[in-house]
């Protein structure tokens, strides 16, 4: 049997949580306060009664003051619960849009890399914490006004009927000639544009997110934000949506219901015409003129009652559409975990007969590929650009799952371990290395929370960063600022190297992360790592002859397949692409990525 869908408000809810009854209570709270509004225009057809009841001699209308402050009562009393409503509403608004940036945070943490690949930054960011913002307006007031406008609509049906039908008809006539405006504004096919208009904002976004990243480049070639084509073309396709849609679908149907629900009255005065000679006839005229002065003033609550009923549609078109591109988060896709986790048996890493596919890709980024790494042993990636370094690396900590075979670690297949003590078990230092704003030792502890200033400085000296850092004023306290941007690129990839060393890991994984660095201090580095972290299975890929030969065995990857593992000298001996590369780069100066002496064409460069 097919699952019926939730509605919007039904998953709101549901993230809401615990704080659900906060939004019931403010719902009622809402419904109370319209029906107490409603009782000061009962209080006004009162005093019109009895003063047309004693006309000429108002004086002895004795009840008016009576009803004036019964008036201010019930409005005093509907405005005060209105807030507390709003209040409770407000509450829990708050709460369910963290608890969805929350949950949506811990769902993407166990998304593969790939995901992230093709979702940018600032596209997630969009769909997250901006959509999440968008729920909170429906949560917050929306809700609230449509069951309070609902109340209110049932009240005023009930009052329109209860004095004289025909005048409430009448009234009635300009609520429903707004309601037909705003279907069309926003029913049908024009709702579809709002979706449009929100998937045009998220290109903006990404788009911006992206421009702001390479104002760097901007400057360097002094372009201009007309340049970047993408910006630009996402900036004109938002404004093109947001136009269309303002001038275009809500230009005729608004001006309607404006001039409707501004000028209810007019309805009511052929009305008040038509009914005035019977009332004349019958001798019920004072009644008529009753009705008709309450009518008359309320008429003008229905612009207002229409204009809120209007708010709030628009705010459940927005949540619809900002739950969509939340759904968008939710719904990336999940590294599983095990029903039962298993425990490693050591730090020896093994690929048996691995392929993996990269999602959209027609060929596998590796085939086959089958190698060991011994606990405590160096071994080195290197091969040409796209051979499937990286790719083989990143299974190591499961960034993504293989497509067929298996990769274990300490004598368990990584889909078997438990995400967090895989992660903990394995460090990654990646080619981008990222510092987040704060203290250096705030950003070392990013590998161990737990660690003490001596532990930092410790990891620090292995990765000889302990010198630079000390020839700050401010020493482990410096302050980084965002991205890393007040250090160098050397000095940003010691401290990523001693923050993964914090974690105590049992296999360390660096991916080309000391290029930034001078051969002198790479040097020394490894020489830390054999003589301080000798247990340790570490795995390196890197573009320097230097930082790989003396690994115990290097394994060689070209177009995705192994082609090479052995040590330095076997390999320069028996395999022609290494051979081809190391003269490369010790001949000419260049690095793996470059192309083979044979792959330059005659009268080329390279």
């Amino acid at each position: 049997m097919k699952q019926k869908k939730k509605s919007d408000v039904a998953v709101l809810l549901d993230y809401a949580g615990s704080h659900r009854g906060l939004t019931f209570l403010g719902l009622f709270l809402s419904a109370v306060s319209m029906l107490l509004s409603m009782a000061p225009y009962i209080c006004i057809w009162l005093v019109a009664r009895d003063l047309i009841a004693v006309a000429p001699d108002w004086t002895r209308a004795q009840d008016i003051a009576q009803y004036g402050w019964l008036s201010f009562a019930f409005a005093v009393a509907g405005i005060v619960l209105y807030f507390a409503g709003l209040m409770c509403t407000h509450l829990a608004a708050f709460r369910t849009a963290s608890n969805i940036r929350k949950q949506g945070v811990a769902h993407v943490m166990n998304a593969p890399l790939g995901w992230f690949d093709a979702n940018a930054s600032g596209l997630i960011r969009g769909r997250l914490d901006a959509a999440a913002a968008d729920t909170e307006t429906l949560l917050a007031h929306n809700l609230a006004d449509i069951v309070g406008t609902i109340t209110l609509f049932i009240a005023m049906l009930v009052l329109m009927f209860v004095f004289d039908w025909r005048m409430g008809c009448a009234c009635l006539l300009a609520a429903v000639i707004s309601i037909l405006t705003m279907f069309a504004m926003m029913g049908g096919k024009n709702a579809q544009i709002m979706a449009e208009y929100q998937a045009a904002q998220d290109r903006m976004t990404k788009a911006g997110t992206e421009y702001v990243r390479g104002i760097p480049v901007v400057k360097i070639f002094q372009q201009t934000v007309y340049s970047f084509k993408a910006f630009q073309q996402a900036i004109e396709e938002y404004s093109a949506k947001a136009e269309h849609y303002q001038a275009d679908v809500c230009r005729t149907p608004q001006s309607i219901n404006l001039s409707v629900t501004e000028g209810a009255f007019v309805f009511l005065v052929p009305a008040a015409l038509f009914l005035a000679p019977g009332a004349l006839a019958t001798g019920s005229f004072a009644g008529f003129v009753t009705d008709f002065a309450f009518y008359a003033v309320f008429s003008a609550i229905i612009s207002t009652a229409l204009a809120r009923i209007m708010f709030a549609s628009s705010g459940i078109m927005l949540a619809g559409t900002a739950l969509g591109r939340i759904r968008m988060v939710m719904e990336a896709p999940e590294l599983k975990a095990p029903e039962r986790p298993r425990a490693p048996q050591g730090s020896r890493v093994e690929f048996r007969d691995v392929s993996f596919t990269y999602d959209g890709a027609e060929t596998p980024a590796l085939s086959h590929v089958s190698f060991t790494v011994e606990p405590g042993q160096t071994v080195a990636l290197v091969g040409p650009s796209g051979g499937g370094k990286t790719t083989a690396a990143s299974l190591i900590p499961r960034f993504w799952d293989v497509s067929s075979g298996a990769v274990l670690v300490g004598g368990v297949d990584v889909r078997d371990y438990d995400m967090e003590f895989l992660r903990n078990s394995v460090a990654v230092v990646l080619q981008k290395n990222v510092l987040f704003s704060g203290t250096i030792l705030d950003n070392l502890r990013w590998g161990n929370e737990e660690a003490t200033e001596e532990q930092c400085m410790d990891a620090c000296k292995k990765a000889c960063a302990h010198d630079f850092v000390m020839n700050f004023p401010k020493g482990y306290e410096t302050w980084i600022e965002q991205g890393g941007t007040n250090v160098s690129g050397g000095q940003k990839q010691r401290l990523c190297i001693a923050r993964a060393l914090l974690k105590n890991p049992k296999v360390l994984i660096l991916d080309d992360s000391t290029s930034a660095v001078d051969t002198a201090t790479d040097a020394r580095i490894r020489k830390a790592f054999r003589e301080e972290v000798p247990v340790v299975t570490k795995i390196i890929i890197a573009q320097r002859v230097s930082a790989i030969e003396s690994a115990d065995r290097i394994l060689v990857l070209d177009d995705g397949k192994v082609v090479g593992f052995d040590t330095h000298e076997h390999l320069l001996e028996n395999n022609d692409i290494y051979r081809e590369i190391y003269q490369v780069q010790t001949q000419g100066g260049g690095d793996f990525d470059g192309p083979t002496p044979d792959a330059i064409p005659e009268g080329k460069e390279a």
